[in-house]
């Protein structure tokens, strides 16, 4: 998959590159085993397809950021992380990450793997939507006696290859793309076997002039995915709203807990926690545990609730008010 920054209205983009089984196993054709397939030679452990798409990006106008994400670049090696469904599962998992880490405004991402089962590309497509950019398929259609004889050649020349038992495998596995899908579409179609493959392609151009095309108001062949509740990242496990969150409560509870301490066993009434922030009223004693529960639940709400409201707060001092007034409603003195 690769996702490329969306002009104008947005500057990311998300290309998926997809081999099919007929690409020999080389399931993840725009990876290392695209390249080989097709050309029998690696450069950087990019296939072709990848180079190719990479080096028409790089001759237009807007001359967008590139990074192309493989098994190469983690130093993989094929027969391995596809020998069971544990490490190719881990692989798969490694690969999305880096995608997810790699998402920006600014950038064209080329997700140059196998990328041949569904629920991986639709997974690679949520990172799209989440991001509000877009995205498309690059699917590499070879026949898989020709994929299995390139992959035999490159094993007489001592070139990187798949064992038998492992391309078979991947053939018997691969989920060709359907247009017909969200996750797979728009779908641009190279035939490696046919047609040869440079930056001069008619698909590639094509796909080139989907990514980097400005976009307006008035724009329809273009579609840029927009997050959605289901795709949003959850914005409060973002590392500084939950920081502060965290801070803040403990903050609060402690204040609490020292002033109980020292209200010698009666009620503590009310308790300040800094300036300009509304007192806790505990008309009662509150016991650790409790106060540790009510915390654990309010960060928990809080959560939640950003999945369909305004995002938690970044700063320690909202984060202050928002649980006092979440204690002063448990303690009944709202």
């Amino acid at each position: 998959m690769v996702l490329p920054p969306g002009f104008v209205i947005d500057l990311s983009y998300f290309i998926t590159v997809s081999s099919s089984a007929t690409i020999g196993g080389y399931l993840h054709v725009l990876s290392e085993d695209f390249q080989a397939i097709i050309s029998h030679k690696k450069q950087n452990g990019k296939s072709k397809a990848a180079l190719s798409l990479s080096e028409a990006l790089n001759n237009t106008e807007s001359k967008p950021t590139l990074k192309i994400i493989n098994e190469t670049s983690f130093h993989l090696n094929r027969n391995q992380t596809y020998a069971e469904m544990t490490s190719e599962k881990n692989l798969r998992g490694v690969l999305r990450s880096e995608v997810d880490r790699s998402l920006s405004k600014d950038n064209i991402i080329i997700v140059d793997s196998l990328n041949s089962i569904k629920g991986y590309r639709y997974e690679l497509w949520c990172l799209a939507r989440a991001a509000g950019i877009r995205h498309c398929v690059l699917f590499c259609d070879v026949e898989e006696s020709q994929c299995r004889i390139w992959n035999q050649e490159r094993r007489k020349n001592n070139e990187p290859s798949y064992d038998d038992h492992i391309f078979e495998d991947l053939v018997r596995r691969f989920e060709t793309p359907d247009r017909r899908n969200r996750w797979d579409s728009p779908l641009f179609e190279l035939y490696p076997f046919k047609d040869e493959i440079s930056k001069n392609s008619p698909v590639i151009l094509e796909l080139v002039d989907y990514i980097t095309k400005r976009v307006d108001s008035k724009t329809k062949d273009v579609k840029i995915l927009q997050p959605t509740i289901a795709t949003q990242s959850v914005r409060f496990s973002e590392a500084n709203s939950l920081y502060e969150m965290d801070r803040a409560t403990q903050e609060v509870i402690g204040a609490i807990v020292a002033a109980q301490s020292a209200a010698m066993g009666a009620p503590a009434g009310g308790v300040g926690v800094g300036p300009d922030l509304p007192v806790v009223n505990v008309s009662r004693v509150v016991g650790l545990p409790e106060l540790r529960r009510l915390r654990k639940t309010f960060i928990k709400l809080t959560g939640q609730s950003s999945l369909s409201g305004p995002p938690p707060p970044s700063d320690a001092e909202s984060a202050k008010r928002m649980f006092i007034d979440y204690l002063n409603r448990e303690f009944g003195s709202g």
